[in-house]
């Protein structure tokens, strides 16, 4: 009997300690919840800086103050900084990466290898150089500017 009682009194022991450990954040000695930590470099709320567009869509308005035309660029980025859309001619993946006081680091692209007409391709590789070759970034209004290294600016519009 004595060990029935005993073996009793360690499973509420260790029900008492899991409900504790969950009270205070911990299981195991381990967080509750989502364990990614916070990316120092990306702006958070609070901190002066604007807050880098996660989950969003957009659409290419212009790039060096000239409008694009016919079926747009566009760049959709998600919360795990991963931005992929369409370049014109073919669709596109890479990481894009917001760095302090509004930087932005636009990795490598993975491109289908889709075949377009002379202008279309020239359109298309502006427009990924100018992504490639980011260095701020700014929202004003319903727009994202993205300013190049090179003192170009891509200017793209918010969509659904």
């Amino acid at each position: 009997m004595n060990a029935l009682r005993l073996a009793t009194f360690v499973v509420a022991l260790a029900a008492v300690s899991g409900a504790h450990a969950q009270s205070a954040g911990t299981t195991l000695g381990r967080p509750v919840g989502p364990t990614r930590q916070v990316d120092p470099k990306v702006p958070q709320p609070g901190d002066g800086g604007k807050i880098f567009p996660l989950n969003s869509s957009w659409v290419a308005v212009s790039l060096n103050g000239k409008p694009f035309t016919g079926e747009r660029p566009s760049f959709k980025l998600d919360d795990q900084l991963r931005a992929t859309g369409f370049s014109g001619c073919n669709t596109y993946a890479t990481a894009a990466y917001p760095l302090r006081e509004q930087g932005l680091a636009v990795g490598p692209f993975a491109l289908t290898k889709k075949s377009c007409d002379k202008t279309t391709m020239a359109i298309e590789q502006a427009f990924l150089v100018a992504l490639r070759s980011s260095g701020k970034w700014d929202i004003q209004g319903r727009n994202l500017i993205i300013q190049t290294q090179n003192g170009g600016q891509l200017v793209l519009e918010r969509s659904l």
